[in-house]
């Protein structure tokens, strides 16, 4: 992939385009190759700050799309309209177009850009932050081998990418795109847990948080089931059992399932708004 030969510009400068941006710069790209829009200054601000010097930050549209290679919709579903209705009217060429709003449906990007529009849909997550994300993509309209290719290797700056069918893309919503916050309340708990115990705040929140990191590192390293590796935690009649017994009578699974579920449709009826 020719990186040199890439401009990629963000409408939308909040936390998700800012991670996106700061792991380009890290990883493939060069600040200068870099513009983004917002009409918000702090949020122009924050991005410029946390991508590095030579990012291109403007409140002007026309600005921040000039030369570009790749345009990133990082706009919130309610305002996609607005935003492909802004694009379009400054859109000189036919650009790679990435969106990362949940919910809105490669069809309705392609009614609302020029036509013979490139269209990646992405669902990334704000572990991003961190390079530790996890993105799902589906391709449409005119998008090209070599165009999906470049947001994969674009988002693997930033965590992994599973290439999933687009119907598919509410259920990346629901369970990696939502997945952080479920996974902080769980580490909220275990804490509750701790304190409830003796231990104070601050150790119980570290051994929380190490334990559930640790965990899902190992699951992704060794590919084991994760039954598999509860299983080798779980002594006949030990301590772990009786913990997981608390939890299956708790219903911790079936709550966990039913939020997936429930963030999955929620991003289904926001792409129907």
């Amino acid at each position: 992939m020719n990186w040199a030969s890439q401009k990629v510009a963000f409408i939308g400068t909040g936390q998700m385009a800012t991670a996106l941006a700061a792991g380009f710069v890290r990883c493939l790209l060069k600040p200068e190759q870099i513009s983004g829009y917002d009409p918000y200054e702090s949020a122009r601000k924050s991005f410029a700050e946390k991508t590095g010097q030579g990012v291109h930050v403007s409140a002007d549209l026309a600005t921040a799309l000039k030369d570009a290679t790749v345009i990133i919709l990082a706009v919130k579903p309610q305002v996609m309209s607005e935003a492909l209705s802004s694009v379009t009217a400054m859109m000189s060429a036919t650009p790679l177009v990435v969106s990362v709003a949940a919910g809105i449906t490669i069809q309705k990007l392609t009614a609302g850009l020029p036509a013979g529009a490139r269209i990646v849909r992405v669902m990334p997550n704000t572990p991003a932050l961190i390079g530790k994300g996890a993105s799902g993509l589906s391709s449409g309209g005119a998008a090209t081998a070599d165009d999906v290719k470049l947001v994969i290797e674009l988002l693997e700056t930033v965590g992994i990418v599973e290439v999933v069918p687009e119907p598919l893309l509410d259920a990346v919503t629901g369970l990696s795109g939502s997945g952080p916050a479920y996974v902080f309340q769980l580490i909220e708990a275990l804490s509750d847990g701790g304190v409830k115990m003796g231990l104070s705040r601050a150790t119980a929140t570290r051994l929380a948080s190490q334990t559930v990191a640790g965990a899902a590192e190992m699951q992704l390293v060794t590919g084991q089931h994760p039954a598999v590796l509860k299983d080798a935690v779980t002594s006949p009649g030990g301590t772990t059992i009786a913990g997981l017994h608390a939890l299956e009578s708790g219903g911790m699974r079936a709550a966990l399932i039913a939020a997936v579920e429930a963030s999955t449709l929620r991003s289904k009826q926001l792409g129907q708004q």
